[in-house]
């Protein structure tokens, strides 16, 4: 993987008695190589029945190659992918996008093999920031991330459910000849995330991190609002998901976003932010370091923390790319004029690696429609909120 998509953690295993003239080659090969990642060419062509094999770096489900790729373009590490389709029958990673990476941005090798697809990362591209997802998938079921149901005549019925419904990104409908006759007719309605989230938080002398105050963290644009925030308390239990937060106003707006968040808890020591459900009672008990609220899910959220900066605080990973810079409020302006960034970490004068110091690491994570699983299923159809297409 090339070192622009690694995070400073690499810096932290520096011997800290190294010679001037080594630490400087290390920042040279650092942008060396991020200008070579970066030096590619737009190549949206896909490759049939052609595998990459190796440099892998994770996975995600995906139902079609068009989502891969672009699952692929919003990893900040992705370089190129192989997509295990449908047809696949060596093992049982049907509906998987493997995300893959190489110091020269290209893979090694291309291996004729029948069902999958590969090809490369649009980050080189003039790609659409919420590309239209029209595709329906018979006979494709995407597995969890449910938070209501509704019964609709067809999946088209189903379609519009969701893409009406602002919190809706993706959805499963049942036909009327599914195997199990009381669940028939029903239209499952699901939400994977559209707050930026970051990779963990720590806290680290020399570093400040903040938000692009351009990223998109509601779907409701009116009226303006804010949530309540219930500080030094906690709510304990009802947790369903515990997501990296920098501050209680960002675990707010990752609970308002999320149709299945009634209220939360933020624990400033860790930076956890645990979400929970309980639409029957909430009950809060006086604690210490603890932040607690309640969302506000039908209007625009007060943005304002997306301006603050946080010092002493790194966000591991999620790298998009290092630039050498002055001060830590160019960083935050070059990334909000970035599309491709959400938040970054500069590294300031105080940082204790004098050659890593006035660095600008650019980051991002993947806002895209993901399901949890994809899975073979007779007798139900899948897809995507339209909300996004010119319909």
């Amino acid at each position: 993987m090339p070192l622009c998509f690694s995070n400073l953690s690499f810096l932290c295993r520096t011997p800290a008695k190294k010679d001037k003239m080594s630490s400087h080659l290390v920042l040279v090969v650092l942008f060396s190589l991020c200008s070579l990642s970066f030096s590619q060419d737009c190549t949206p062509e896909v490759l049939e029945n052609v595998d990459f094999p190796g440099g892998d770096i994770s996975f995600l489900y995906s139902p079609d190659v068009t989502h891969c790729q672009l699952l692929c373009t919003q990893d900040p590490s992705c370089l190129f992918f192989t997509f295990v389709r449908a047809d696949w029958t060596q093992d049982n990673r049907n509906f998987q996008c493997l995300f893959k990476s190489s110091p020269s941005g290209k893979p090694s090798q291309q291996i004729p093999i029948q069902g999958a697809t590969s090809g490369f990362s649009l980050k080189f591209c003039n790609q659409e920031s919420e590309p239209c997802l029209s595709e329906v998938y018979q006979n494709v079921d995407f597995l969890g991330a449910d938070y209501r149901a509704v019964f609709t005549p067809d999946f088209e019925e189903c379609q519009r459910a969701c893409t009406q419904d602002p919190l809706c990104q993706f959805f499963t409908f049942v036909n009327e000849a599914f195997v199990t006759p009381t669940i028939r007719y029903k239209c499952h309605l699901k939400y994977s995330g559209t707050v930026a989230r970051t990779g963990d938080i720590e806290r680290k002398t020399g570093v400040i991190s903040g938000f692009s105050s351009s990223i998109q963290t509601s779907k409701f644009f009116q009226p303006a609002c804010q949530g309540k925030l219930l500080p030094s308390s906690d709510i304990p239990g009802n947790d369903f998901v515990t997501l990296p937060a920098s501050s209680p106003e960002h675990c707010l707006a990752l609970c308002s976003a999320h149709p299945s968040c009634t209220f939360f808890s933020f624990e400033s020591n860790n930076f956890n932010c645990n979400l929970k459900n309980n639409p029957n009672e909430l009950v809060t008990i006086p604690k210490q370091g603890f932040t607690s609220g309640i969302p506000a899910h039908f209007c625009q959220l007060d943005n304002s923390w997306l301006e603050v900066a946080l010092e002493g605080v790194d966000f591991l990973g999620s790298d998009v790319r290092p630039e050498p810079m002055d001060d830590a409020d160019t960083c935050q302006k070059t990334c909000t004029e970035d599309r491709n960034c959400q938040f970054y970490t500069f590294t300031t004068e105080t940082f204790p690696f004098q050659d890593f110091r006035n660095i600008c690491f650019l980051k991002r994570s993947i806002t895209l429609p993901a399901p949890p699983k994809v899975n073979k299923l007779d007798n139900v159809v899948s897809g995507f909120s339209l909300r996004s297409c010119s319909i």
